[in-house]
């Protein structure tokens, strides 16, 4: 396992040193800075410096703002190709996201100090600032171009749209100098534009008033006049909503238009910032691998005692089947109508602040609740489901001290990486990010429900982990729990990608849906491992909580200060 564990810290290591390179390649200086806004609440950004721009030769600047649930990081490739061609890019945390203290949607999302703090650096040219935002972020930056028309020069709005969360709605003289980034798959195109597709965003009304014109928005074309700042373009990447982050097309769109609209910046060739991604994922993998080998380690001193076959006796293929339904399927049916339910029932509150955690907590809590009624009917043995080990006690001391120790370990190795390189584990959406201290809090009080969801899930499991190979085990837990959510987002993309619309709707949770894929199969893992290490289902069920509860909270948009 010494080899094991040095692969994983070498993942890790490597992945880092390579996404920190990218992020400071062209003598870019990165740094994580705070400071306050109007109302002296903390805000959080990262803050891209290119070689040249100081106090005497001041360089133009971006405020880039990611969107709903994400964070200063997600807008890397946009910041990592702007600070490359000379631009001093401040990428934001929104309002109550990442390290931006809460409430979410408060204070125009933090857009307005995001700009006040970028034209108050000494080294950024004030007459040459443009404003960049993805979804959410795109009302974050309108926020921030509210009643300040001579303080930004031009918007880029990547898949988003202007009059709603009040913001005002476009015309033709304002914002100043838009480009509109908006994918042909983008699956908020109704909410955004009132079009069915985003394919259709040429013919919305909408967007042709916000262009000063009665015909079809032509893409690519210039409308108005850039010098007096009513230039309009549209540009409409080949990719989803989420795909803007991991689209060189939608990257390319806005620097063009900041390369048109501001001066000061500089050609540079290609892009470099997916080396970035790749980094951030090899570290993800290497975090995953380091956590399960650090409580590998740790099992061999508090469960001296092996299962007598290394796993649960093979149970008949019709019970089989019918487990590997209720764990596929029930979960995908449950999936939509848990987090609707929140919505309306659940809303933020001082104990549980994250609405779409919320959502995870009704689902969690419903689908333990089946989960426990076929445990009940299926014969239940404490055994075989590894409630009770095969030496007859629980063990549950010893697995959560396990538990405890892996887990604190993979937080160290993040921050520690986070200090000296300012990097988290991530790729794309899916990121493990550090926890601020409401994110501890809310930590804590979703935690109970989470530990009792991984017990049952963990239980309900253990029939199908047999007397085979470790690593076989833990494809097949994987594959079974991350499968019905693989199908449902194929019921939902193809159609989308042929052309057509998103069969069942609801885009903001289908999107959410992506990172259950991910998140589903390394819980598999971790359960199947510590199923065949340990015979029970406790230091599966603790690692999987802590983990998880960690990687969700920190992730998700803090609703209530």
């Amino acid at each position: 396992m010494g080899a094991r564990l040095a692969i994983g810290i070498a993942l890790i290591l490597g992945g880092v040193l390579l996404a920190h390179s990218v992020q400071t390649g062209g003598d870019v200086r990165l740094t994580d800075v705070r400071f306050v806004d109007a109302s002296g609440k903390p805000m959080s950004a990262l803050l891209y410096v290119p070689d040249g721009a100081t106090q005497h030769t001041p360089a133009p600047g971006i405020l880039a703002v990611h969107g709903y649930i994400n964070s200063r990081e997600t807008q890397a490739p946009f910041a990592i190709e702007l600070a490359r061609r000379g631009y001093v890019v401040l990428a934001l945390d929104q309002t109550g996201h990442g390290f931006s203290a809460p409430p979410a949607f408060s204070a125009g999302f933090g857009g307005p100090a995001g700009l006040a703090y970028l034209a108050s650096l000494p080294f950024v040219d004030r007459d040459n600032i443009g404003l960049e935002g993805h979804s959410m972020g795109g009302w974050a930056v309108l926020s921030a171009a509210t009643g300040a028309e001579s303080d930004y020069r031009a918007i880029v709005l990547a898949g988003s749209t202007t009059g709603l969360f009040g913001t005002a709605e476009g015309s033709p003289t304002w914002p100043r100098n838009v480009a509109v980034v908006f994918s042909i798959w983008d699956e908020f195109a109704q909410l955004m534009w009132a079009v069915p597709r985003g394919a259709d965003i040429p013919h919305a009304p909408k967007l042709k008033a916000l262009f000063g014109t009665a015909d079809v928005v032509t893409e690519g074309r210039v409308y108005g006049d850039i010098d007096a700042g009513t230039g309009r373009i549209l540009r409409m990447p080949t990719t989803t909503h989420p795909g803007d982050h991991l689209s060189t097309e939608a990257v390319a769109d806005a620097i063009d238009w900041f390369e048109r609209t501001l001066t000061g910046g500089h050609s540079v060739t290609g892009q470099v910032w997916m080396w970035k991604e790749f980094g951030t994922l090899i570290a993800l993998c290497g975090l995953i691998v380091t956590l399960l080998t650090i409580g590998r380690m740790l099992t061999t001193y508090t469960h001296r005692i092996p299962a007598t076959d290394g796993g649960s006796t093979r149970v008949p293929s019709r019970q089989r089947r019918m487990i590997i339904a209720q764990l596929s399927v029930v979960p995908v049916v449950t999936y939509f109508p848990a987090f609707l339910l929140a919505e309306r029932w659940l809303p933020p509150t001082a104990v549980w602040p994250q609405q779409i955690t919320n959502g995870l907590m009704i689902w969690l809590l419903v689908n333990g609740a089946i989960t426990a009624i076929g445990l009940a009917s299926s014969g239940f043995d404490a055994r075989r489901a590894g409630l009770i080990h095969v030496d007859g006690k629980t063990r549950m001391g010893g697995s959560l001290l396990v538990a405890c120790a892996a887990v604190a370990s993979g937080y160290a190795l993040l921050a520690l990486m986070h200090d000296l390189f300012t990097v988290d584990f991530r790729f794309w959406v899916v990121a493990v990010k550090l926890l601020a201290p409401w994110h501890v809090t809310a930590l804590l009080a979703y935690l109970p429900v989470l530990v009792v969801f991984f017990v049952l899930l963990g239980s309900a499991a253990a029939p199908l982990i047999d007397a085979g190979s470790t690593s076989r085990n833990a494809a097949r837990i994987a594959s079974v729990l991350s499968g019905g959510f693989v199908v449902l987002l194929l019921m939902q993309y193809v159609p989308l990608l042929a052309g057509g619309t998103l069969v069942l709707g609801q885009p903001l949770m289908t999107i959410v849906a992506l990172q259950f894929v991910v998140l589903l199969a390394i819980v598999g893992v971790i359960i199947a491992v510590f199923h065949r290490a340990t015979g029970t289902v406790y230091t599966g069920a603790f690692i999987n909580a802590l983990f998880i509860g960690w990687v969700v909270v920190a992730g998700q948009a803090t609703h209530v200060a």
